[in-house]
């Protein structure tokens, strides 16, 4: 009998297989930005803001209205270790 999980019932849908990959983005994606806005509130002595990114997942949208609003960085200073 075929299920929703597979003809054996276990294991992931078929279709499900190609949505791994773009999950691996978002996720990469996600964990750039939050440890690159966290770094920087951290380095600025700003708990508020390290509490609110940390907790937050915007998927990085949060994280770069910080970095480059809040803190007004520009893309170059990013890396820099002052």
């Amino acid at each position: 009998m075929n299920n929703f999980y597979g003809s054996f019932g276990g294991g992931a849908p078929g279709w499900m297989h190609g949505f791994w990959p773009g999950v691996s983005l978002i996720l990469l994606w996600s964990i750039f930005w939050k440890g690159l806005a966290l770094w920087h509130s951290a380095k600025r002595s700003q708990p508020w803001w390290f509490g609110i990114l940390l907790i937050v997942n915007t998927l990085g949208l949060l994280e770069i209205i910080y970095l480059f609003a809040v803190a007004k960085l520009k893309f170059s200073e990013l890396f820099k270790n002052k």
